[in-house]
């Protein structure tokens, strides 16, 4: 990318996009901050987010509700909580992966797994790491991209600006991000052997997904997945990135390549993609996104799930 196309467009000076600029700006000052500060303004922040978001409360109660039935009412409440804190906190390294120190960071974490991706990439033919959107998920890029070449699929943000300003920051540590309709990107990235970062855990409707388990609840599941391992016959491995319970450093775990996948049964791979997702998520469920509605699109093609619980 030459340097006239990292520069702002001129109309992002206007004052409508001032606020952008501000908030930026003072992203940029915390993540200066020294880190033990700003894990302590992490948690604050979830707390008052579990406060002034009664909507999202809400969605994450039915989700847990859905995924987690064993657990009594106050223990699901109390994963309520830190499901919020484990969120705010992620805000704050989200900063840190674009903006803090890089060197500082690396030290903080411990990979296992490794041998798996690098017996991987000795194939070849590029590797599809499955992700999901845990909190530590731009903290997970920057982690990566010690050891490997990582791309990432993203959607774009609806502010331009936003967008723009979070791609390029991103691109310190994930050289050249794919939006998640670029499918020749795709292609072009497995061919030069390196890795592709997707995570298909969102609901995004019917269209493209089947129905699979997903902690026991039937889940529109992406069958793009196995798509794009199709496309280079291209090995893929579970990523899954934790906050380790100090609150101070973080494990980044890779899992050996899935057997037998793609299987040609886009079900039975959604079903596993799943599985895999699923198990990651249990190591520690407070650090993942429940806040997004998972079982918003339901068989029967009515969104009642998020209803019945009002």
């Amino acid at each position: 990318m030459g340097r006239k196309q990292q520069q702002p467009p001129e109309h992002f000076w206007a004052p409508r996009w001032w606020p952008v600029w501000v908030g930026v700006g003072l992203g940029r000052l915390l993540a200066r901050l020294p880190f033990g500060l700003l894990m302590g303004l992490g948690t604050l922040f979830g707390h008052l987010l579990f406060c002034l978001l009664p909507s999202r409360r809400h969605i994450v109660r039915v989700n847990l509700r859905l995924c987690f039935p064993e657990l009594a009412e106050a223990e699901r409440e109390a994963l309520v909580r830190r499901v919020f804190v484990a969120n705010g906190i992620g805000f704050f390294e989200s900063l840190l992966a674009w903006w803090g120190p890089r060197q500082a960071m690396a030290r903080r974490v411990r990979f296992e797994g490794l041998e798996h991706l690098e017996g991987a990439l000795a194939e070849g033919r590029g590797v599809l790491l499955l992700g999901a959107h845990f909190s530590t998920l731009e903290l997970g890029g920057l982690f990566m991209a010690e050891v490997a070449t990582v791309n990432a699929m993203y959607r774009r943000h609806d502010n331009p600006l936003l967008d723009r300003i979070i791609t390029q920051a991103r691109q310190r540590f994930c050289p050249q991000p794919i939006e998640r309709r670029d499918i020749r990107g795709v292609i072009r990235t497995l061919k030069k052997n390196q890795c592709v970062w997707y995570a298909p855990d969102q609901d995004l409707g019917k269209h493209a997904s089947v129905f699979a388990p997903f902690f026991g609840q039937q889940a529109a599941t992406l069958t793009a997945t196995s798509r794009m391992a199709r496309l280079n016959n291209s090995p893929v491995l579970m990523l899954a990135h934790y906050r380790n319970p100090d609150n101070r450093s973080y494990t980044v775990r890779l899992s050996p390549p899935l057997e037998d996948f793609p299987s040609g049964d886009d079900v039975a791979d959604a079903v596993r993609v799943n599985q895999v997702i699923e198990e990651a998520i249990r190591v520690h469920p407070e650090q993942y996104l429940w806040l997004h509605k998972r079982f918003k699109t339901q068989p029967d093609g009515r969104h009642k799930l998020y209803k019945e619980f009002e």
